[in-house]
């Protein structure tokens, strides 16, 4: 692996920024489109800059190959189920709340990868990390001021979302020795082939009159948050490394709380910040045990 330099830095805070600004941009999708369409249209537009990398770099797009099922299956858990649950959930809970709630993702990622794959068995070390981190996540749960009875299911929907990008990523391992550009390209193919009818069917999106902030946060969340980012996290797991690329998890809660509060005015209760804190610890944790192990 190369030397680690200012640019690679930059890429990486870059790509946190990026993911952690989704959040804000749902909310504000949620004030024209339903959830959805909001799923249906990420993709979409997420699927323009992959497909267009994979045409000028010559990477055969393998979706209706005989592996077609996996790049199915994958689409639907690590697209489209999560992408309706986050965008329904933050239509009642402020956009601060899930990008602390998506956080839980490695340590949810620790606990089922205990039991489906070989070589990342739990030990004491991560018991600890992921005991730290869900405890922020219940602690969260009881901020009266941002959780309550209106909202407590919707709130539940993101962090069972969180759960759908950790079964999708661990069925990626079963098509791992394809080219990630092919990979998601395919599985963003089948995203949309999926929602098409589904999003027709139920919101028949022609009949709305979306605002403009809106649909530029749309259209933002598609192609930056979903497309670029992914080619992002590409470029930086090639060069240098899933370690390296791995500190993301740490930034996304925090820019998520920040660019909430910044662009939307949402409120930063004393119980949002002990529970950003305790999920950042569990995560250094369990990847801080992780990196022991393969050292």
């Amino acid at each position: 692996m190369r030397e680690t330099k200012f640019l690679d830095y930059f890429l990486l805070v870059t790509l946190a920024l990026i993911w952690a600004s989704a959040f804000f941009n749902i909310k504000i999708a949620t004030y024209s489109y339903g959830p959805i369409t909001i799923a249906f249209l990420r993709i979409f537009f997420g699927a323009i800059p992959v497909i267009l990398l994979c045409y000028f770099k010559k990477i055969k797009i393998e979706a209706f190959s005989k592996d077609w099922y996996w790049f199915a299956a994958i689409g639907i858990i690590n697209l489209v189920i999560p992408f309706f649950l986050i965008a329904y959930g933050v239509q009642k809970v402020q956009s601060n709340l899930a990008a602390i709630l998506m956080a839980s993702t490695p340590l949810s990622a620790s606990v089922l990868a205990h039991f489906f794959t070989k070589n990342e068995k739990i030990n004491l070390v991560k018991s600890l990390g992921v005991l730290i981190g869900f405890s922020g996540i219940v602690f969260l749960f009881s901020d009266d001021i941002l959780i309550n009875k209106n909202n407590f299911i919707s709130a539940l929907l993101i962090l069972f979302g969180s759960t759908f990008y950790v079964i999708g990523g661990l069925l990626t391992l079963k098509i791992s020795n394809k080219k990630n550009e092919n990979v998601t390209a395919s599985i963003l193919i089948w995203g949309f082939l999926v929602l098409l009818p589904v999003t027709l069917f139920l919101e028949q999106p022609w009949n709305l009159t979306p605002r403009l902030d809106s649909t530029l946060s749309l259209i933002y969340l598609g192609i930056f948050s979903t497309g670029i980012a992914w080619l992002l996290r590409f470029y930086i797991l090639k060069h240098n490394g899933l370690v390296f690329q791995a500190q993301v998890a740490y930034l996304i809660p925090i820019f998520g709380v920040i660019l909430g509060f910044i662009f939307l005015k949402e409120v930063i209760t004393s119980k949002v910040i002990v529970s950003l804190i305790a999920v950042i610890i569990g995560i250094y944790i369990v990847k801080r045990a992780n990196k022991t192990k393969q050292i």
